[in-house]
């Protein structure tokens, strides 16, 4: 146990450790060139993590392994949890039926497209495969951080997917500023986007939070349908993570007993702190708490997904990346040309219908 009398110093100090990274990560993403970056807290930590593991790692006491991973597990199922105060289901309403049915298309289609890619395609383990479809199909590194208990996946698989998450949706959050002005914006017909459509589908294929409230900033005189639309739709797919987990859960429970696990040692895998975000989510919708505890909350939140997303870059380690090759950019390339093309259609489409 982490915290028996025997490991009870070694587990604070190495808490203690991952909290001082996370509150650099935190000072360099406040930085304005991070910021005009649109890279996150966790995605700093991450890299702040992984670089420590693959240099200075051997300098650590072994006493404190236990806080570190303690961050990487506990905390980050508590963070999970609380990530439900970023949202309430009366956002989820106001975007429409359009917004609800580009979320869903967009996130099944993606998960489902990316690890079939990785797995049968490209020949990439299946969690690094899942991990790294969930970070396109859903809301980018707190996505992947959502899924690697449920996978039980080992750090280096979830770093994996992270990378891949902090290019496309980078490259993302340049490309679709263009896009706009150049083309949707001016066209006509079905190449023809208004603000509103273009705010839908911005939210329901860019990977991370961050990357879509910088992508409406970024497009000249944009009015403000257009940041709203992005962030709802963004919104409506971070729910959506909590019963895309559980239907991930039971379906892994089935293929284990369908390859021949015994049926009394598979058990099914619901990821409780799932059913407990939108619980969470659900009160929040209530706005029983005051707006600045709520801000508080998410801040805090924030912080400790950072520690979460630390501790997993310091348990990576390079030597674990070998034989991958270029896999994990083949699987994301795949799923990033179906977001930006098959996300247009499916906006477009739904769009007309409603």
């Amino acid at each position: 146990m982490a915290f028996s009398p025997e490991k009870r110093v070694g587990t604070m100090s190495g808490i203690l450790f991952v909290a001082i990274f996370a509150a650099a990560a935190t000072f360099i993403a406040g930085l304005t060139p991070i910021k005009t970056l649109g890279l996150s807290p966790l995605v700093i930590g991450i890299v702040m993590g992984i670089f420590y593991a693959n240099t200075l790692h051997n300098q650590l006491p072994k006493e404190w392994e236990s806080g570190i991973v303690f961050s990487a597990k506990k905390i980050l199922r508590f963070a999970i949890v609380f990530y439900g105060f970023r949202i309430t289901f009366q956002q989820i309403g106001e975007v429409g039926m359009e917004g609800f049915l580009v979320s869903l298309i967009m996130l099944a289609s993606t998960f489902i497209l990316g690890t079939w890619l990785g797995y049968k395609v490209f020949g990439m383990e299946k969690d690094t495969s899942m991990l790294t479809a969930s970070g396109a199909a859903v809301c980018g590194a707190a996505a992947v951080l959502a899924t690697e208990p449920v996978l039980k996946a080992e750090e280096h698989k979830t770093a994996i997917a992270v990378s891949m998450v902090v290019l496309f949706g980078t490259i993302s959050m340049f490309l679709y500023p263009v896009l706009y002005t150049a083309i949707f914006e001016q066209a006509s017909g079905f190449l023809h986007m208004t603000a509103r459509e273009f705010g839908i589908y911005v939210g329901g294929t860019i990977h991370e939070v961050a990357q879509v409230v910088a992508v409406p900033a970024s497009v000249p005189n944009a009015p403000e349908v257009m940041s709203n639309s992005a962030v709802i739709v963004k919104m409506t797919r971070v729910i959506m993570i909590a019963p895309m987990l559980i239907v991930l859960g039971i379906y892994l429970s089935y293929t284990a007993k369908k390859e021949g696990g015994l049926a009394a040692d598979v058990k099914l895998v619901i990821p409780w702190f799932a059913v407990y975000f939108i619980a969470v989510a659900g009160f929040n919708s209530l706005h029983l708490v005051p707006e600045n505890i709520v801000n508080l909350i998410n801040e805090i939140d924030t912080f400790l997904l950072t520690m979460a997303m630390t501790a997993l870059g310091m348990g990576t380690r390079f030597s674990k990346f070998k034989g991958l090759g270029l896999a994990p950019i083949y699987t994301a390339l795949g799923m990033f040309a179906w977001l930006v093309i098959g996300g247009f259609i499916v906006t477009k489409v739904i769009c007309q219908i409603f």
